[in-house]
């Protein structure tokens, strides 16, 4: 008996993590092929390709298999209103960010160019040899989470969810049957409110708990998040979605896909 080719393919980059692992499990559920790639090089015989990986790794084979790479604007948290975001958050560029002279929460909108984390001032930040000086950044006010949630989205639903952090520690189990199940779904409804800056079609959004309320967390691209105790079926409809072939994405997700960039191989 002839069994059909799969009709797509999810690449991994070399070096597969745990979500990695549960997405190659979850394509072959439904007849996918899972391979993962031995070099920073994409394959002639991509077939309907699909990504996983690190920004790095995508940057270096996403053009070559033609893919789009959903993300969100790189200003998207702080052009939220205060209500949504829960503390003041500024876009500006690396060279600014190093003439802070308190201590503030600094990361790169879309990759890792350097750790996010807080720095005591911004002459901790990573200097012009290491990251350019127009280097877009997010410097916000440093707040305390409760307990921190990561959505998984498609068209603005939560399609699966996990608790990752208590307290700052890592705390992980499922967003189903958490006791704020209801209030983390209910918060992320407000984030597809009128006037509220809009967001791909597949997207992972971080939220969590502060002594004022909920507020987001971060955004971040569903083609490289870690997927926690979220169903892993349901973050490959999203990953599929926000790494396709390029001829795939409609005109309101086209606006927000990463831009090619050169990658020494």
């Amino acid at each position: 008996m002839n069994t059909a080719p799969p009709s797509r393919t999810l690449f991994l980059s070399p070096r597969v993590t745990e979500t990695g692992h549960a997405l190659a499990a979850a394509a072959h559920r439904r007849g996918m092929a899972a391979r993962t790639l031995s070099t920073w090089r994409a394959p002639q015989d991509a077939v309907g390709p699909s990504l996983y990986a690190g920004p790095l790794f995508a940057d270096a084979v996403a053009a070559d298999l033609g893919l789009g790479l959903l993300e969100a604007d790189e200003d998207w948290l702080a052009r939220l209103p205060f209500e949504l975001a829960g503390r003041d958050v500024r876009f500006t560029t690396l060279a600014e960010a190093r003439a802070l002279r308190r201590p503030a929460f600094v990361k790169p909108p879309n990759d890792k160019s350097f750790p996010a984390r807080v720095y005591p001032d911004g002459s901790g930040l990573p200097g012009p040899d290491a990251v350019d000086d127009d280097a877009p950044v997010l410097v916000s006010d440093i707040v305390a989470f409760a307990v921190e949630y990561r959505l998984f989205l498609l068209d603005g639903e939560v399609v699966t969810g996990s608790r990752y952090a208590t307290r700052g520690g890592l705390d992980v189990a499922p967003l189903d049957g958490d006791p704020a199940a209801r209030e983390v779904r209910e918060f992320a409804g407000r984030l597809f409110a009128s006037g509220v800056p809009e967001l791909p079609g597949a997207i992972v959004v971080d939220v969590g708990r502060t002594g004022d309320g909920w507020a987001v967390v971060e955004a971040n691209a569903a083609w490289a998040s870690g997927h926690y105790a979220c169903d892993a079926d349901a973050v490959l409809d999203v990953v599929l979605r926000a790494a396709a072939p390029l001829a795939g994405f409609g005109p309101r997700d086209r606006r927000f896909l990463r831009p090619e960039v050169s990658v020494v191989r």
